[in-house]
Parts: structure tokens; C-alpha cells; sequence
């Protein structure tokens, strides 16, 4: 192939379009931050070792498991307006938190994974708006929220968690649904 270096190496896999998930030099690891450095290094003499993976692949894996977990949060918004209406604030606010985590997971997965595959979430429709627009009014939701939670409005918490555009559901399915088609267009 008429690589020599490490540089070589990796703007050949990067061309091939694999994400470089691990390297080896002479056995030993290199960290992300060591790369820069390393990539003048001539190969002849050192034993490399480069682990890589197809980012649709890994998309189609992250994307898959956000589905799954983005179902569980459905369901627990659900009981937490449940508990809020019965005044079961307590285990309201535990569930609450469940979603938290879920919502809060499922926003930095779809951004980091639009940004493993280069894509431009100002170029990807959803409905009529583009899904960075979508994932930014995600993001003022939950800040609104947890402002409404915060101040134990829990009336107020009940109502912005069953309005249709709250974070859940429909909203967050066509998010991951939009990423998942623009990614298996990638080639």
C-alpha cells in the first residue's frame, strides 16, 4: 500500500470512512491527545495495532438502544403524572429523575452521534423544522421543567409533562428517526 506512517495509516482508514476506536504502537496504547505527535512515526520497525468500526454500524447500536430507553422514559413520564395527580410528589420526583437521565443521555447521544458521521443537523428535516432546531426546543423543554420542578410547582410539572411536545414520545422518536435515515444514506 505505500503507507510509511501513522498519519498515513489513518487518513487511509479515514478515506475508507472506519472510525479508529483504538491504536497500539510497539504494544503499548496511544491516547487521543498522544495521536497528534505519533502520526510522524515511521511504521517500519514497530508493530501497529488499529481497531476500527463502521460508524453506521455503531450508529445503527447507539440509535437502537436510545429507542429502547427513550420507551422506558415514556413510560415513567407516564406514572409521574399519574403520582402527581394522586400527590405522590415523592415518588413522582424519583421517576422524574429516571427521565431525566434518559432525556438528558438521548439529547448528547443524538448530538455526538451526528457528529461522528460529519452530519449537519441544520441539513436533516424533521417535520418542518431541521432536527438541530428540534434537539434545541428539546433542550429548552427540559430546562423548563426542571425550572417548574425546581420551584415544586408540581401542577405545573403534571401539565408541561403532558403537553404533546414535551420531551417523550413522538418528539424524540422522529429525532432518532431522522438520524437513523440520514445515516444509512451515508456511504
Amino acid at each position: 500500500m505505500g503507507l510509511e506512517t501513522l498519519g498515513q495509516v489513518l487518513n487511509h482508514l479515514r478515506r475508507d470512512k472506519r472510525l479508529v476506536v483504538r491504536v497500539s504502537l510497539d504494544g503499548s496504547a496511544l491516547q487521543a491527545g498522544q495521536l497528534c505527535a505519533a502520526k510522524r512515526t515511521l511504521l517500519r520497525g514497530h508493530t501497529l495495532f488499529i481497531e476500527t468500526a463502521d460508524p453506521r454500524e455503531l450508529t445503527e447500536g447507539v440509535l437502537g438502544e436510545l429507542d429502547q430507553q427513550l420507551a422506558q422514559a415514556e413510560r415513567l413520564k407516564t406514572e409521574v403524572i399519574e403520582l402527581l395527580d394522586k400527590g405522590q410528589t415523592g415518588k413522582a420526583m424519583e421517576k422524574l429523575s429516571g427521565c431525566f437521565t434518559i432525556w438528558e443521555h438521548a439529547h448528547e447521544s443524538l448530538l455526538k452521534t451526528a457528529q461522528l458521521l460529519r452530519i449537519n443537523l441544520e441539513a436533516v428535516m424533521v417535520g418542518d423544522q431541521t432536527l438541530g432546531q428540534q434537539l434545541a426546543q428539546c433542550a429548552r423543554q427540559l430546562c423548563h421543567i426542571r425550572v417548574v420542578m425546581e420551584n415544586r410547582d408540581f401542577q405545573g410539572l403534571s401539565q408541561a409533562l403532558a403537553q404533546p411536545l414535551c420531551p417523550g414520545g413522538r418528539q424524540w422518536d422522529e429525532a432518532v428517526a431522522a438520524l437513523r435515515r440520514t445515516a444509512s444514506g451515508l456511504r
